[in-house]
């Protein structure tokens, strides 16, 4: 069986175990000021942005017209005692770009206001069972994406619970100085290789990597976390919206567990037809060589597949 390296095998121990850290202060950031702030944003992307409360959040993908994605973000609601109410938005740096021309090209005649966070704004991730304690989080609230400001070490932060532990939100001043004070407390810097097995195991695509613009949201299984179906019509809803209530879809996510360690790109085969593309693939501590992949749905869990090179997969769902 494919092992991984022993740092790599000390840092997974960390992320599932203990506490690992992240920084993630690459990711886009934008925040949205105004008082059409939420009415102009929800009519944009997939998820209710209107029924967000203070101290809340969700997550959302922005589609084409035809229901395609063009990236995901994820969206806070802050309205803090002395500061103007805002939405704060993060996404992949490489679709900050199309988000930012989004909000840029549809926001003339709201009363709304683009802010540059990115380079103003550091993200660390702490991810793990003893995330929470390690931050002084323990007061958040268990969904996904709730937060509130907060302090370590002298500086303001914003707390933001995530489905593995807890990011942290501060000035980019400040982030070497926060970071040395999570170390201190007890966190262990992970690399980003290590916090990909984690995700992959989860079954969490990431854009860029295992979903594109060529995917519908719920082919990535991503209507429960991104699709709201009640609230009012927003880019690209009527296929969307067809899609669940009418159709299936002809791909879904999948998890494969591989025979051997196979790169990203490798094609898939059921028989003589090719049902996939390997998207993330990694070798983990615990499931051994596994990957994700958009996967026809003739190919259904259960199956085997064949893989250019000589390997095999089962198709699994997900999680693993």
């Amino acid at each position: 069986m494919a092992t991984v390296s022993e740092d790599l095998a000390g840092e997974y121990r960390a992320l599932t175990q203990g506490c690992g850290l992240i920084d993630r202060s690459e990711r886009g950031k934008l925040a949205l000021t105004g008082t059409e702030r939420k009415s102009f944003l929800a009519g944009q992307v997939t998820n209710d942005i209107e029924g967000l409360q203070a101290g809340s959040g969700c997550y959302a993908a922005f589609l084409t017209h035809k229901g395609k994605m063009l990236g995901d973000l994820r969206v806070l609601a802050v309205e803090d005692e002395g500061s103007e109410p805002e939405l704060l938005l993060d996404t992949e740096r490489g679709t900050l770009q199309a988000l930012f021309d989004m909000v840029r090209r549809f926001k003339i005649g709201y009363d709304v206001e683009l802010h540059k966070r990115t380079l103003q704004r550091g993200l660390l991730s702490l991810v793990g069972p003893g995330a929470r304690a390690l931050a002084g989080a323990e007061d958040l609230a268990d969904d996904e994406h709730a937060h509130r400001a907060g302090e370590i070490a002298g500086h303001a932060v914003r707390l933001i619970a995530t489905d593995v532990g807890v990011d942290v939100l501060c000035d980019a001043d400040d982030s070497e100085a926060v970071r040395a004070a999570l170390l201190a407390a007890g966190a262990t810097a992970v690399s980003d290789d290590a916090a990909e097995i984690l995700r992959v195991e989860r079954g969490r695509p990431r854009y860029g990597r295992d979903v594109d613009d060529s995917t519908i949201p719920q082919e990535a299984g991503l209507n429960d976390r991104a699709v709201s179906f009640t609230k009012g019509c927003y880019v690209g809803q009527e296929t969307v919206a067809r899609l669940f209530y009418r159709g299936k879809p002809n791909r879904h996510l999948r998890g494969l567990k591989l025979s051997e360690p196979v790169p990203s790109g490798a094609q898939l085969r059921l028989g003589e037809r090719v049902v996939g593309t390997l998207a993330s693939s990694l070798v983990s501590p615990a499931h051994g060589p596994i990957a994700l992949a958009l996967v026809r749905r003739e190919a259904a869990p259960g199956d085997t597949v064949s893989v250019d090179g000589g390997a095999t997969a089962t198709i699994v769902e997900l999680p693993f």
